[in-house]
């Protein structure tokens, strides 16, 4: 297993989405932490454009601070759209996401299920930063159909799916708190429905923490449709992104179960919207790298 710095540290620096500028900075500061293992996004399609039309300067840095970027997530709500127009752009930008993570010589792209389309009355998921502990009101429409909705999440992720098996890239998508696939039961019949291997999971422990799941049951449940792992600690009550071992989860029952099931990919650290941001990385690094002594497992 493989030890990396998630994107949410760059948001929590820098905005949603750091600034060009800043992500050439906070790259540097990653590798300044002692990372090797790096993800990046692109959240939309301005962002991600600016991404492409410098990806080659961003992997000259990452090449020259020897950083290797294992993860791309294209952040494109378009791709679940109800509009056939919209979903066919936010295709099309995928297929750009799939163009980058082939560049820079990922082994996974990312994505997410999204909000649902309602009306919300107040805050929404993840509109403009990623913020822990909101509370959401929405409103039904009389037109609304979570048939319609669903078959769209299928068509459009096996959709991703084989783009993505086509480019030598595994495809993940995150369960998230306040969003359409966001437990480890809705991600497996969303694998079901899809039916392609290609498809896995992003398992993160600060969201499922906090939609009241048994951790290491859901690592059963998934096996080896776990290509990716996020690792946060809260204590269950609000999806917060603490440091490890600053909340109630149970990361050394929940590693055992990744071994269990041969997992070999990158536990990125999915720490952020926190004070002292950067003393906490370190310490959950070293939190890790303990815990992996412990167990046997043979880290970088």
């Amino acid at each position: 297993m493989r030890i990396g710095v998630c994107w949410l540290y760059a948001i929590s620096k820098y905005g949603y989405p750091p600034s060009l500028e800043n992500t050439f900075r906070v790259i540097k500061e990653m590798h300044d932490l002692g990372f090797r293992y790096i993800e990046l996004e692109g959240v939309g399609e301005e962002n991600m454009k600016e991404i492409y039309a410098n990806r080659k300067e961003l992997k000259k840095l990452c090449d020259d601070l020897g950083l290797i970027v294992h993860n791309f997530c294209p952040v494109i709500p378009d791709i679940v759209s109800l509009e056939q127009k919209q979903r066919q752009k936010g295709r099309d930008l995928f297929k750009m996401g799939i163009e980058l993570a082939n560049f820079f010589g990922c082994e996974t792209i990312q994505t997410d299920s999204f909000a649902p389309p309602l009306k919300f009355i107040g805050e929404k998921p993840y509109k403009e930063m990623v913020d822990f502990g909101l509370q959401f009101k929405v409103e039904i429409s009389p037109g609304f159909s979570w048939e319609a909705q669903w078959g769209v999440l299928v068509e459009s992720f096996k959709f991703c799916a084989e783009e993505a098996k086509k480019a030598g890239l595994k495809f993940c998508l995150e369960p998230r708190v306040g969003e359409m696939i966001c437990t480890t039961d809705g991600i497996l019949r969303l694998i079901d429905w899809v039916d392609d291997e290609n498809l896995g999971a992003v398992l993160d422990t600060g969201h499922l923490n906090a939609q009241k799941e048994i951790l290491p049951l859901s690592v059963e449940k998934l096996g080896k449709r776990v290509f990716y792992v996020h690792f946060s600690d809260n204590d269950g009550k609000v999806n917060e992104h603490l440091g490890l071992g600053r909340g109630n989860i149970d990361f050394e029952e929940i590693l055992k179960g990744l071994l269990r099931h041969n997992f070999q990919g990158v536990i990125g650290l999915d720490i952020g919207r926190i004070p002292n941001l950067d003393e906490e990385m370190k310490r959950s690094k070293e939190f890790l790298i303990e815990l992996f002594e412990k167990l046997g497992i043979k880290g970088e």
